[in-house]
């Protein structure tokens, strides 16, 4: 089994990665929140973890399960900007308040051959459905 080390990336990529919290509306339960703006992660030129906490203090003792709908702006080498919408499941179980998330995503236009950065990650809105377990998959991407 291969594995690789994690590195973040730039200071100054980090500090472009935003979060609108007050924008963010929970839809359809209870109410939950990011403990933080999503963490990205850079694992090759243009492979990268973002990392959600969900903060849901409000379902302790009930647990739940829900989809973090979020943007992400990226760049290529030649300065081209693309953005991409995707959604993220999570779940929080009964016995605990908080949990965490990572999607998955590769950034590039062709193939894996440039390095590319995420310039902005957006959460647009964070669904919660009463009840431990989601029955959807532990990660679902929409392009």
């Amino acid at each position: 089994m291969r594995t690789r080390s994690i590195t973040t990336t730039s200071l100054s990529a980090l500090a472009l990665v935003s979060l609108s919290a007050a924008g963010v509306a929970s839809a359809a339960g209870l109410p939950v929140s990011l403990t933080q703006d999503p963490l990205v992660m850079r694992l090759s030129k243009d492979e990268f973890r973002i990392v959600f906490g969900i903060n849901a203090k409000h379902s302790a003792g009930r647990g739940c399960h829900g989809v973090i709908r979020y943007r992400v702006d990226w760049q290529t080498e030649d300065g081209a900007i693309r953005s991409e919408t995707r959604l993220v499941s999570y779940s929080v179980s009964p016995s605990a308040s908080r949990a965490i998330t990572v999607d998955r995503q590769y950034f590039d236009t062709a193939e894996g051959q440039h390095t590319t950065d995420i310039v902005k990650v957006s959460v647009n809105r964070i669904t919660c459905i009463a009840g431990g377990e989601s029955h959807t998959g532990q990660v679902a991407s929409a392009r």
